[in-house]
């Protein structure tokens, strides 16, 4: 995978009058374009206030990008596909990413934001990408298994809320495969780590893949 380009020395989203994880924001959608470069080429985005980090790609997802290692090869599931999860998609810098590294595989981009999901939907038909279904939560199939899960995960939805989601989607990771979190160090990635690895079932294992610019990423394994 080529790396995004050099991290700048900080960042932080853009001031919104609604939370990321707002389902519905009341806030005009301010739409305008953005050139980012995601998958070793510049491309051309739709971004929006009421969103996370709707002004740039930010750091924390410019981190897991440059850290994960390359997506698996194509294996297709009991159902002949091959799935990948970013999981609290935004306006899809995690999603496309991985539709542009992988055409073969259908790539899930969840969240509960609808301005975002609306992004992410506009975005992968202007970049051509067909394999990217955009969907909230509980429009993913309960029988669909992943052969990734990528996430820069919705922190500030509070811990209760977060450790819910995350004991609902990481088990659903194929055997054999990985999920990558990015955290803030500040913002408890290191507590973080400790409770997936006390609540997590024991073919699951986490454990630190890399820090960079105050953020870890945690990598959650599932037995093969």
């Amino acid at each position: 995978m080529t790396p995004p380009p050099d991290l700048p020395a900080g960042d932080a989203p853009e001031p919104s009058p609604d939370h990321y994880f707002t389902a519905q924001p009341a806030s005009a959608a301010e739409r305008r374009e953005l050139t980012v470069r995601l998958a070793g080429r510049e491309v051309t985005v739709e971004v929006a206030s009421g969103i996370f980090s709707p002004g740039r790609l930010d750091l924390g997802t410019q981190v897991l990008l440059r850290s994960v290692p390359d997506l698996p090869p194509a294996s297709p599931g009991p159902d002949g596909a091959t799935h990948l999860l970013d999981l609290g998609c935004g306006w899809g810098p995690v999603a496309l990413t991985m539709a542009l590294e992988r055409p073969d595989a259908t790539v899930w981009a969840v969240d509960v934001n609808e301005r975002a999901l609306d992004l992410v939907r506009r975005n992968a038909t202007r970049l051509g990408l067909g394999n990217v279904r955009v969907v909230r939560p509980e429009d993913v199939p309960a029988d669909v298994l992943f052969a990734a899960i990528w996430s820069n995960p919705p922190i500030r939805v509070g811990k209760e809320v977060l450790h819910d989601m995350l004991l609902h989607w990481l088990p659903r990771l194929e055997p054999g495969t990985e999920a990558y979190l990015v955290v803030q160090r500040n913002l408890g990635a290191d507590s973080l780590m400790a409770w997936l690895d006390e609540h997590l079932d024991d073919e699951l294992s986490v454990s630190k893949l890399a820090s960079a610019k105050g953020f870890r990423v945690l990598e959650v394994a599932r037995a093969g």
